[in-house]
């Protein structure tokens, strides 16, 4: 009787197991719209008026808005829009003779984007002045361009003015810069961004969905540029997304965003490289972490588990946004603070250099008997040592997303100085490579491990693992 019984409930949990399979395979095999919750109402495609996409969606929605008000800032960045200029006055010097030196505030959040590029110096608006700005500058800025890039054309959306753009544009970055209507899914809306991946032979819609949780960022966190007189925006991957890579290409392009007063050197601006910086190989990257794990974690609001869309610094919630990987999160955000006071330090450092650099290129420009030849070859220094220092000042991050290529990065700023170490003895009889030497020997983001750091900290620190390093910076040399 107990073997028959037991035979019984064997074969009552074998057929519960077939139903539940059963029902599970059926329901994977039915369309998206009859497997999820069915929306409250129909978004049309590319709907560019985010609070349409509330009725869905309203967590996600009133989480998003925070980006409107939520502006507090941390140890290096934030989202108060305070001036880089004020905060650090070298760079007026380092960005002379482009608006980035009239006007450079830290970015608001998301939902103020629009807002805050109509009201920035940096514009001009002067429709009959050939170095107007163009639409382009909307590209990154609002909602409504997904739409508009499919009614117009990027060509044509590029080709427009700031002001003739501005009556198109009513809403600021939304759900439709993301997101398919419908479906949900993440999808690249930035023309640019395709056209970028398949000049590289890349399908982002083969990319899976953890994949696309960082690549949506890469419709905007990214290097770009404003191609030929039509002002087309470009990414410059072709020939990778390395700073070295993008540096070549701008080189084989002949491209430059601004000549720099007295030296004329042909100078590049960085703009915000996070996905570069943060898909270069770094530890979070290579373990399958995106950008949104952190920046977007999961919460909860009752039963409901949804990603957070107040984008902004882990810093500000680290239980939510570490919590869900380390467990000690007060030493994760002691070692992000170690990781970002040195490459702080590191970054000052470079701009002292560099304003060394462009000292001594200015009396070199101004000398009769310049050797014209040397004089080009410190200016090629300067152009490069100046992105560099400005790939990882403007991204983000303070040389977190990728602590071992910051390290890499900033020591490539002297690594010039060893093709040409005299590139700036251009003036005849005059020594001015000392100075520009100090640039290219200064720039280093470890010189010296104290004695009461653990022994494998340089090797560590190029890695990205940091844990209570103390650096000490060279000092200037005397010439």
């Amino acid at each position: 009787m107990k073997n028959y019984t037991t035979l019984i409930l064997a074969g009552l949990v074998i057929v519960l197991a077939a139903v539940l399979v059963g029902v599970l395979v059926y329901m994977q095999n039915q369309p998206v719209e009859q497997r999820t919750v069915q929306p409250l109402v129909e978004i049309a495609e590319m709907e560019p008026d985010s609070s349409k996409w509330a009725v869905n969606f309203p967590n996600q929605y009133d989480t998003f808005m925070k980006t409107k008000t939520n502006n507090v800032d941390t140890t290096y960045g934030g989202s108060s829009a305070f001036s880089w200029l004020e905060r650090d006055p070298r760079q007026v010097i380092l960005f002379a003779g482009y608006p980035f030196s009239k006007d450079y505030n830290d970015d608001r959040g998301h939902a103020n984007a629009l807002e805050d590029v109509r009201a920035t110096k940096r514009l001009n608006l002067d429709d009959s002045d050939p170095k107007h700005t163009p639409a382009t500058c909307y590209s990154c800025k609002s909602s409504d361009n997904p739409g508009l890039w499919a009614e117009l054309g990027m060509e044509a959306y590029d080709a427009m003015s700031f002001n003739e753009m501005t009556p198109n544009i009513e809403n600021s970055i939304g759900c439709a810069n993301c997101h398919e209507a419908g479906t949900m899914r993440l999808i690249v809306t930035n023309p640019a961004l395709k056209e970028a991946f398949e000049r590289q032979g890349k399908d982002w819609t083969t990319f899976s969905r953890q994949e696309m949780r960082t690549v949506v960022c890469a419709n905007c966190h990214v290097e770009y540029y404003f191609k030929g007189d039509g002002k087309y925006l470009t990414f410059p991957w072709d020939n990778g997304t390395k700073v070295e890579e993008i540096i070549a290409y701008y080189e084989e392009a002949g491209f430059k965003d601004w000549a720099y007063p007295e030296t004329d050197t042909p100078m590049l601006k960085a703009q915000h490289p996070e996905f570069e910086f943060f898909t270069a190989g770094s530890t979070h990257y290579e373990a399958g972490v995106a950008c949104a794990d952190c920046h977007m974690p999961y919460v909860r609001d009752g039963a409901s588990k949804y990603s957070s869309h107040d984008v902004h610094s882990p810093l500000l919630n680290p239980e939510a946004s570490c919590g869900q990987c380390h467990t000690d999160t007060k030493y994760v955000v002691g070692r992000v603070a170690t990781i970002q006071k040195q490459v702080a330090d590191t970054k000052i450092a470079a701009e002292d250099a560099i304003l060394d650099a462009i000292h001594a290129i200015k009396l070199a420009a101004a000398d009769p008997n310049v050797d014209v030849e040397l004089l080009d070859q410190a200016r090629k220094l300067h152009r490069e040592a100046q992105f560099m220092w400005d790939f990882i000042s403007a991204e983000n991050s303070t040389g977190f997303h990728n602590p071992g290529v910051c390290a890499r990065r900033a020591c490539q700023v002297r690594e010039p100085g060893t093709r040409s170490p005299d590139a700036c003895g251009a003036v005849h009889q005059r020594p001015v490579p000392a100075d520009y030497g100090y640039l290219l020997r200064r720039v280093q983001p470890v010189t010296e491990i104290q004695p009461n750091s653990p022994p494998h900290m340089a090797g560590n620190f190029i890695s990205g693992n940091i844990r209570g390093a103390r650096v000490v910076l060279p000092r200037k040399e005397k010439t």
